[in-house]
């Protein structure tokens, strides 16, 4: 039945049954040799794009837009191609310009949604597929904000990496071949919900390289610490951390196979303390059908898991939602520490992913609010190529304009009604209006 409500999502776009949407964000997707350039040859499903060998990404459109609710799921299916080792696999959101239709990877804003670890999986041997759910209610609020989407298309990746290298040898039928993947990726969630405003999305690390042997892995070579500080334009009835890490590639005795104490602080106060892995990798040991050095031939017990491995191929990576309650606006601080970290010979990373969300009240603006706003502070064109104009009444207020960490790249004090603004860089900036009864935060997309 599963299988006909599916064919049936896929024909009519969106499928809704019982309270429940399914939307098919992309099916059939071919991957390839992540270390090769893009093969020009391959021809994606309808609406997808490839931006690398080991991305697909299409746009929502404005009825799936319309049609998220207020809960939603990832669903990702892999079946196996040509390779048969463990690997990274992910899935983005894109905040790209309106209109575009292609974008280059380092082009645009991203966030993290989810992570996920391939399994060492023979193409000849079943199961050839293995699923991933994830549970993703907080992405809702971005996806209905329109401050989000009349500035930008909202493009979903799929992005998993593989080599086929050691298949060509080792996996019948894989010699000469470079595709290593075919994906699936679904979003499910609930009856419609209307848009929101008022919300704040900040983006901070996107898969960023964690470690503690590179200058731009650490804050200090010899530690595995990262600090950033960002900056919160208007006060938040309530706000979160979302924060994916995992731990690999360090070889035998590394960050591979040994679990970590991680530290999170906010603004210097201890948030959370997690060690990565799960109680035991055996649920995971049907996906993985080619021979390989982590599951080995026998069932292994808890405490054998524990004692070597953080991570399960064929298992998700967890998401872990830091929830700060109130947060007031101003300038703040994130932190995460693992201080027992080993690089082995300067190999292995934590790919490390973070966004902030809040919102002021989750509910709409009253029209009579909406219109208050307007009348006393409009940002045009948005978005932009660099010049801007901010119209104001409030005169003798201060105008005080932001990246999206907080960086401050204008202040000054209001003294005409007219203020045409020039901004260098591309990105999201946050402009601030304060007077003594009055503050008023748009957004401007600069491209």
């Amino acid at each position: 039945m599963r299988n006909l409500l599916l064919l049936l999502a896929i024909s009519a776009s969106i499928f809704q049954a019982s309270s429940q949407t399914i939307i098919p964000i992309m099916d059939s997707v071919v991957f390839h040799d992540g270390y090769a350039g893009l093969v020009a040859t391959y021809t994606p499903p309808a609406g997808v794009i490839k931006i690398k060998n080991d991305i697909a990404s299409r746009k929502l459109t404005v009825n799936e837009l319309a049609s998220i609710g207020t809960t939603l799921q990832i669903n990702v299916v892999l079946s196996a191609l040509c390779d048969n080792y463990d690997r990274l696999g992910y899935v983005n959101l894109a905040f790209v310009p309106k209109g575009s239709s292609t974008y280059t990877a380092n082009s645009v804003d991203h966030i993290e949604l989810a992570r996920f670890i391939t399994p060492f999986m023979n193409k000849n041997i079943q199961p050839d597929t293995v699923p991933y759910i994830f549970e993703a209610n907080n992405v809702t609020m971005i996806l209905k904000d329109t401050a989000v989407t009349n500035n930008f298309d909202i493009w979903v990746e799929l992005e998993v990496f593989g080599v086929p290298y050691a298949a060509n040898t080792e996996v019948a039928g894989c010699s000469g071949r470079n595709d290593v993947f075919l994906g699936r990726l679904e979003f499910v969630t609930n009856t419609a919900a209307p848009s929101l405003n008022e919300n704040l999305l900040l983006p901070l690390f996107y898969k960023n390289n964690f470690n503690n042997y590179q200058a731009n892995g650490t804050d200090t070579v010899g530690k595995t610490t990262k600090e950033i500080s960002f900056n919160v334009p208007y006060d938040l009835a309530d706000a979160s951390f979302l924060l994916i890490t995992s731990n690999h590639g360090a070889n035998q005795g590394g960050e591979e196979y040994n679990r970590r104490n991680h530290f999170v602080y906010y603004d210097g106060d201890i948030v959370l303390s997690y060690i990565p892995g799960r109680t035991t990798c055996e649920p995971f040991r049907q996906y993985n059908t080619q021979g390989n050095g982590i599951y080995g031939p026998s069932t292994r017990t808890d405490a054998q898991w524990q004692s070597f491995s953080n991570w399960c191929p064929g298992d998700v990576i967890d998401i872990r939602k830091i929830d700060l309650g109130a947060v007031a606006a101003g300038n703040h601080t994130f932190l995460i520490n693992v201080p027992d970290a080993t690089f082995n010979g300067g190999e292995g990373n934590i790919p490390l992913s973070l966004y902030f969300q809040g919102s002021t009240n989750g509910k709409v603006l009253s029209i009579e609010d909406k219109v208050k706003e307007e009348e006393l502070v409009s940002v045009y064109p948005n978005p932009t190529s660099s010049n801007f104009t901010v119209k104001t009444l409030m005169l003798g207020a201060t105008m005080i304009i932001t990246d999206v960490f907080g960086k401050q790249v204008l202040s000054r004090v209001i003294t005409k009604e007219v203020n045409n603004i020039d901004i260098d860089n591309s990105g999201i900036y946050f402009i601030t209006i304060k007077s003594s009864n009055e503050v008023i935060t748009e957004k401007v997309m600069v491209n």
